[in-house]
């Protein structure tokens, strides 16, 4: 295992942020990912990068919203911000303590508005800033029982999910990566050159621009794992409806079973089998009506859901759509305190056509 712990921090280090000499480099995780975080300093070290640690403790981001009175709601973190102004990387270590931790529904529908509405000022920060490709980011998860638990994996099976899913298995791990990354970006160009795209199958049927608009081939540096190619729909083009297969979690409920419907870029209908009430809450918030991402995944180490995007977005076979906010770096322009990646199956009979011309299909880029 130790072994492991450090080929992933390695991975993190050395291909996803890509740490060089004098690099300024912010990390967000628990104390519970401590074994990664300590190879991960040493690694960031030996590139000739400086580490800065926020650790996060049990229980503390729940007391702001049952506590917190307007003033302290409204506060943003000058740390954070300083960071994400200042810094060369950040990297964001999930590794959760308690069941959908860090995404619970708020006991105060006002105060989470409110704390919503204050983050705007760090979220705008933070797309420019990744957007103009200032500051080099990654996401990851390390696992604990609350994500097994999630996944509804026994903590061995998640580990192995989880370290599977970024190919730590491989003797090579970057090497690997770097296969992903020329072959996703054959599906990148082309659609790249494509004006209406369009996703077609049993789940789904949606139409949107994406002229102008420009296709990220995510491999591993910005999300680990990682495994999708994605893009911002031009915002009043999407029309269509489409019925979301995967189960997920949102503010710490599942949600399952959703099907929208959108008019000319905004969801006019929307409903679930499960988690109606989460739907309702996020659609009030600001710009979420709208989308920010149309992207497919490609990972096929990923074959099962664990109600954790970061993996289930990235599966081998999937496309998903993100309601909220748009990727600058793709030339969206939506703005939102809402990010909500939605996932259906498209391995049976599912299809993508650019331009009229058959891309996709059952699951497989045909090009």
């Amino acid at each position: 295992m130790s072994n492991l712990i450090e080929k992933y921090a390695n991975l993190l280090v050395n291909y996803c942020l890509a740490v060089e000499k004098g690099d300024q480099v912010y990390i967000n995780a628990s104390y519970l990912a401590e074994p990664l975080l300590l190879e991960v300093a040493k690694a960031t070290y030996l590139a000739g990068g400086t580490p800065h640690f926020n650790i996060e403790l049990n229980g503390l981001g729940d007391m702001l919203l049952e506590y917190g009175q307007e003033d302290q709601l409204t506060a943003v973190n000058p740390l954070k911000k300083l960071a994400f102004e200042q810094f060369d990387c950040y990297l964001n270590i999930r590794a959760p303590f308690t069941k959908g931790d860090g995404d619970k529904e708020p006991v105060d529908d006002e105060k989470y508005k409110l704390f919503q509405q204050s983050q705007s000022v760090l979220n705008k920060i933070y797309f420019d800033r990744i957007g103009s490709g200032s500051m080099r980011r990654c996401l990851c998860q390390y696992p604990t029982q609350a994500g097994a638990d999630d996944a509804r994996m026994t903590l061995s099976e998640y580990e192995h999910f989880v370290y599977q899913s970024c190919y730590l298995y491989d003797e090579d791990p970057k090497a690997k990566w770097l296969e992903v990354r020329a072959t996703q970006q054959v599906y990148a160009d082309r659609l790249d050159r494509a004006d209406v795209v369009q996703y077609k199958g049993p789940n789904i049927d949606m139409t949107f621009s994406v002229k102008g608009r420009k296709w990220i081939n995510s491999d591993g540096r910005a999300n680990m794992p990682s495994g999708e190619v994605f893009s911002a729909p031009i915002e009043d083009s999407v029309n269509g409806w489409a019925y979301f297969s995967y189960p997920t979690i949102y503010m710490g409920k599942d949600v399952e079973g959703v099907r929208l419907e959108v008019k000319d870029g905004l969801i006019t209908k929307w409903s679930a089998e499960k988690g109606q009430d989460i739907l309702d809450k996020v659609f009030s918030v600001d710009g979420a009506r709208r989308w920010g991402e149309v992207a497919v995944g490609t990972n096929m180490n990923i074959q099962r859901t664990s109600r954790n995007i970061l993996f289930d977005e990235k599966i081998g076979g999937s496309i998903h759509m993100a309601v909220g906010q748009s990727y600058k770096q793709c030339g969206g322009k939506n703005e939102s305190a809402v990010h909500w990646d939605m996932i259906t199956d498209m391995k049976n009979g599912g299809e993508i056509i650019a331009d009229g011309e058959l891309i996709y299909k059952d699951g497989a880029f045909v090009i």
